[in-house]
């Protein structure tokens, strides 16, 4: 499988998706369905409306959510499919005691995407290479890890806009 990704995308996109409050957000409404706008801030009590805000437009801007009217903030099938991308990798991450046996949700995402990320780019993709800060898997981890891998390749080619850095809308 070919991995068309630059360095820069891919840093870009897991700086997206290793994110804490957009992993929180994408995995409370994939577990939970629409939060309504004003339950957003009780529905994630743990995030300062600075990141909530921030998670919650970052996620529109990359079409992981949208608002439907009557119902809230609930995901789009890219965000869908974010969501069991994340679920896939957690199942790796705890079955493989990865970081640590006991862990964040947001934190084995990050871990999880910090090892994939090598593996993603275009220059790398031949010799992997893993982060100096990262325990590396044992065989048989790394081994399995290869459906992830496979579902996060898959989702970042079926969306691209998560690779590139968004310029902010000019003020009108």
């Amino acid at each position: 499988m070919t991995t068309p990704f630059t360095t820069a995308e891919v840093r870009n996109a897991v700086e997206l998706l290793a994110s804490r409050s957009l992993i929180r957000l994408v995995t409370e409404i994939d577990d939970n369905g629409a939060i309504p706008p004003r339950r957003l801030a009780a529905t994630l009590p743990d995030l300062s409306s600075h990141h909530l805000r921030r998670a919650a437009e970052a996620a529109r801007a990359h079409g992981l959510v949208r608002t439907a009217p009557g119902a809230g903030l609930e995901l789009t099938a890219c965000g869908a499919e974010l969501a069991d991308l994340y679920d896939a990798a957690a199942r790796w991450a705890r079955h493989h005691a990865y970081p640590a046996p006991v862990c964040e949700f947001s934190s084995r995402m990050r871990h999880v995407l910090d090892l994939l990320a090598p593996s993603l780019t275009a220059e790398r993709a031949n010799g992997l290479s893993w982060p100096s800060a990262t325990r590396r898997p044992s065989d048989e981890a790394e081994a399995d890890l290869a459906r992830p891998r496979a579902l996060l390749i898959q989702w970042l080619a079926g969306n691209p806009q998560v690779t590139r850095v968004l310029e902010p809308e000019p003020a009108a």
